[in-house]
């Protein structure tokens, strides 16, 4: 085999092997390229995605309106309640504080002559609060008490007396062994007709933080 059939053979060889080289390299780039544009892609969708949840946080709590819980609680039942409402709505959380504390004594209903008993059965009884309320920057108050003698506590009627509350949304939450909250809802719209009384649900003490944001969530008002 002469010189110049070598020399063309080998000259072939290396032209082959280049453009195989050549087209590795292209596919091997294009790949890359595919894979930074899912990447830009995916983190896009990410950030909207971000974008949507932060969103969502900004929209605040029940339409934007600001929302205060404001409870009495002489065992703690109520409190639990309302921190449960705090915290599916964000809303401020408010105790109304009795001036002169509850003590088992007191709250023996077995007892006429029990503080309770007597002031549940006077009309004109309104218990001093200990500590200053404000309520004139809240949109929406949800207003939680226990049952006592199927009534609301005398206190709260102090809290009524104690707040300009008309045109206020105001939802009534109580607790108790078995009694409802009508007898109480009464009470309240009755005793203000201005106040914008929503409907409002008795719990029991084993009602759950599931159970609570279901009926905050599903409230129409």
């Amino acid at each position: 085999m002469n010189k110049k059939i070598i020399v063309l053979i080998v000259g072939v060889i290396i032209v082959t092997v280049g453009v195989v080289f050549w087209n590795i390299s292209s596919n091997n780039k294009s790949k890359t390229a595919d894979n930074l544009d899912n990447n830009i892609v995916e983190n896009e969708n990410s950030n909207e995605t971000h974008d949507e949840n932060t969103n969502d946080n900004d929209k605040g709590t029940l339409n934007d309106k600001k929302v205060a819980i404001i409870y009495f609680s002489a065992t703690g039942t109520t409190k639990k309640i309302a921190e449960y409402i705090k915290n599916t709505t964000n809303g401020d959380l408010i105790e109304i504080i009795p001036k002169e504390k509850y003590t088992d004594k007191d709250l023996n209903y077995g007892n006429d002559d029990s503080r309770a008993n007597k002031e549940q059965n006077d009309s004109k009884a309104r218990p001093e609060i200990k500590n200053n309320i404000t309520t004139d920057d809240y949109e929406v108050i949800y207003l939680g008490y226990p049952i006592w003698w199927g009534d609301v506590p005398k206190i709260i009627l102090t809290f009524l007396d104690s707040h300009n509350l008309d045109g206020k949304i105001i939802i009534p939450f109580c607790t108790s062994g078995s009694t409802g909250i009508s007898g109480s809802l009464n009470t309240l719209k009755n005793y203000n007709k201005d106040i914008n009384w929503i409907d409002g649900e008795r719990f029991s003490a084993t009602t759950n933080q599931n159970e609570i944001s279901n009926w905050v969530n599903g409230l129409n008002y």
